[in-house]
């Protein structure tokens, strides 16, 4: 028997909406999930696969919009030689009723919407043990079925699920953790192809999360990718091969201070070197330690002047302490209103008497005065 290759993909959310962020952000990043169903196929043709499995949540929602369910089958239409195996997943369960009967009313042959735990040929020797999830919470391991099922000794068996095992579940709750991690070794399964955790992730030699195709959020840094599976023989081992797919780069970095570090140096040494690729990052900086006033207004100031380079770029300060000089006073005032108030407001920062929400209160009011003024001298 050949090898037999597949695609291992899973939780595109086509539709996501990505309504907190910056409308311009937003198109660009919608159009990055659709475009994924095109590297998709690129990815499987450059693998020699003739099958993609989707592992639930290729849609983000139960009720996509017309557009999105119906461009998204006409981009898997376009090579009748790829096949599509796709099961719904908690985001778009075959609670949607509507949505499933729209699909398969006009999903070609080579796109198979699977309904049912029943096995089904994926071609001669190679078995497919599908899990769709039939509501958001099922409450029950769709897996157990497995183990019973049986298929031809000599063909491959290859699980395809959605849902958490252990701790691995995107939605955090605990009620989905009802995968068991040895299911590939009781089902006899070559392989389980499993969605819902958005990383990449080997849950053991058989089993594997894919991880989206596109990122999503700061969750899991980098881009998407998939996987590449071959199966040598039925009960060999799958050799994995991960396949970057994605468009954006996520990240989510620490940058630690100390007074008297050149703060906007640290964030530079952070940012990607090659300032061309920037346009497709979205890189949030999580500060910590302490700053002086001038230093955190350098930091913030480096920020703004290399935002525009960068699809997104943020700093989260909340976690900086400010520590106050008298040099970073004086550039205040001297003396006067102003003065005093820069006084009060570092007396405050610094009472450890105040709970800690009224010294950070008091101390970001310092930093935003601070800032005012420089700004306006400048």
């Amino acid at each position: 028997m050949p090898p037999f290759r597949f695609i291992h993909s899973a939780d595109l959310h086509l539709g996501r909406r990505f309504g907190t962020l910056p409308e311009d952000l937003r198109g660009r990043l919608i159009e990055a999930r659709h475009d994924i169903l095109h590297r998709l196929a690129t990815a499987a043709r450059q693998t020699g696969s003739r099958h993609i499995l989707l592992a639930g949540d290729t849609f983000d929602s139960e009720t996509p919009s017309d557009p999105i369910w119906r461009q998204a089958l006409l981009a898997m239409a376009a090579d009748p030689a790829l096949q599509w195996w796709i099961i719904p997943g908690n985001h778009d369960s075959l609670a949607a009723e509507s949505l499933w009967s729209r699909l398969r009313a006009q999903a070609p042959a080579h796109i198979h919407l699977l309904a049912t735990d029943a096995p089904v040929e994926l071609e001669p020797g190679a078995m497919l043990l599908p899990a769709p999830l039939p509501r958001r919470y099922p409450g029950r391991d769709l897996t157990a079925h497995m183990p019973a099922t049986p298929t031809d000794p000599n063909a491959f068996r290859i699980g395809l699920a959605h849902g958490a095992i252990q701790s691995f579940s995107e939605d955090g709750n605990a009620a989905d953790v009802i995968i068991p991690p040895d299911r590939a070794a009781t089902a006899g399964l070559d392989y389980l192809a499993l969605g819902d955790w958005h990383g990449h992730l080997r849950v053991g030699d058989r089993t594997w999360y894919a991880g989206t195709p596109e990122r999503d959020a700061f969750t899991h840094a980098g881009p998407g990718s998939c996987l590449a599976i071959t199966l040598p023989a039925p009960g060999a081992l799958p050799e994995v091969q991960l396949i970057p797919t994605g468009r954006f780069h996520w990240a989510d970095l620490p940058l630690p201070l100390i007074p008297g570090q050149n703060a906007a140096a640290t964030l530079a040494a952070l940012l990607p070197p090659d300032r061309a690729t920037r346009r497709d990052h979205l890189l949030r900086l999580r500060v910590t330690g302490r700053a002086t006033l001038s230093e955190r207004a350098a930091l913030e100031q480096a920020a703004r002047d290399a935002e525009p380079d960068f699809a997104l770029l943020t700093l989260d300060l909340t976690q900086l302490a400010t520590e106050v000089e008298a040099a970073d006073l004086d550039q205040i005032d001297r003396a006067g209103a102003l003065r005093l108030a820069a006084d009060r407001l570092k007396d405050r920062a610094e009472n450890i008497a105040l709970d800690a929400d009224n010294r950070r209160i008091a101390a970001a009011a310092l930093n935003r005065l601070y800032g005012y003024l420089r700004e306006d001298r400048a």
